[in-house]
């Protein structure tokens, strides 16, 4: 990278703060994604780290005077390359904008710098007992402004959606350096166009954010994991459509082949709890007490048996419902060095049996 860039940068966030020896910034080069397929790091960049919005609009003005790209980069959690610079880049590190901004009871809302991870906000949940935040996408070293532009779900999505839902306000830096808010806390503004929702899953090609308002939710005090065993997928998946039908809205519902869950149990040594069946469904609930959540597991519980549920258990503690989250978060780890390519599949929901039906046979025909 020229030296003149270097000392625009240095001049911008001080010396301590930008990153050119090479060794120094390997980690910065790579996201989380399979090295099989991992896109080759150009190396020839600088890693700059801005504290605050005006430092990251200086730095986007800087590289527009250079004709240099920049990377915006989160928590680095990403396993599809977006975050690997290719070409020679500032590869922008939102890591020191980490502030809590304001937690708002009144209006159900809480402002963070982009920089905070979703374990942070998490902890800072931990002090408001009352109120949670439905977006967990799986890994909590993600950052927050992160998860804005790439739209994070996660299993929650069933009953709460994902990141597009949640957020009610952005600061963003744009490709000319101009900063702007975008939203708000009004609930209802219907005025001129959406740009607020245009920047989330925009990936960073429209501007940089750098502050996020959320959108947060009252918290059942009541959590159980439910587990139920099938003899086969198409059972598992056909009963979903009907327990939604019904009108229950599970916090989260997981499909895991038993396959799968008794190669990452054994990765991280627990041991998995289903023995009955091939397949089995992991529903979450949350309920204001405890008799509507046994209610709502024993009305599932039927619904499964009616579908060819061959065994069904409750995670009580909160010990087991741990192992059983543990477990379904860890089958990429398990398989990783297995991989050969890693993919996001969306199909309505109703699709998802015959999704399933289509995965299988590609797998009997390729022996896979």
């Amino acid at each position: 990278m020229k030296k003149e860039i270097i000392g625009e940068l240095v001049g911008i966030v001080g010396e301590d703060w930008v990153v050119a020896d090479l060794s120094q910034m390997q980690s910065y080069l790579y996201d989380e994604t399979e090295l099989k397929i991992r896109p080759k790091a150009c190396e020839d960049c600088v890693v700059v780290k801005p504290a605050t919005a005006e430092e990251v609009s200086e730095i986007v003005k800087a590289a527009n005077r250079h004709l240099v790209p920049i990377v915006p980069r989160g928590g680095g959690t990403g396993l599809c390359g977006a975050a690997i610079p290719t070409v020679p880049s500032i590869v922008l590190s939102l890591e020191r904008l980490n502030k809590i901004v304001e937690f708002d009871s009144k209006n159900l809302m809480i402002t963070v710098e982009a920089g905070v991870t979703l374990e942070g906000l998490l902890e800072e949940m931990k002090k408001h007992d009352k109120l949670f935040f439905p977006v967990h996408p799986g890994d909590e070293g993600a950052q927050i402004g992160g998860m804005v532009v790439e739209n994070a779900g996660g299993v929650r999505a069933v009953k709460h959606g994902i990141m597009r839902n949640h957020v009610r306000g952005l600061e963003v830096v744009l490709a000319t350096g101009e900063l702007v808010n975008l939203g708000g806390k009004m609930i209802k503004n219907n005025m001129g166009y959406d740009l607020l929702q245009m920047m989330i899953g925009s990936e960073g090609t429209l501007g940089i954010v750098t502050k996020v308002t959320l959108k947060l939710y009252a918290k059942n005090p009541n959590i159980g994991t439910l587990l139920v065993s099938f003899n086969a997928a198409r059972e598992a998946a056909d009963v979903v459509a009907k327990i939604l039908e019904q009108g229950i809205t599970p916090l989260a519902i997981e499909y895991m082949d038993r396959e799968s869950a008794l190669v990452s149990a054994e990765h991280i040594g627990l041991a998995y709890p289903a023995t009955q069946g091939s397949v089995d469904l992991m529903f979450i609930l949350d309920e204001a007490s405890l008799d509507d959540l046994y209610a709502k597991c024993e009305r599932i519980v039927e619904m499964c048996e009616e579908f060819g549920a061959v065994d069904s258990l409750i995670a009580e503690t909160t010990q087991d419902q741990r192992t059983l989250l543990e477990i379904r978060s860890n089958v990429y780890t398990a398989y990783k060095e297995n991989i050969a390519d890693a993919l996001d599949i969306a199909v309505p929901p109703a699709s998802v049996p015959d999704l399933l039906d289509d995965i299988r046979a590609i797998a009997k025909k390729y022996n896979t």
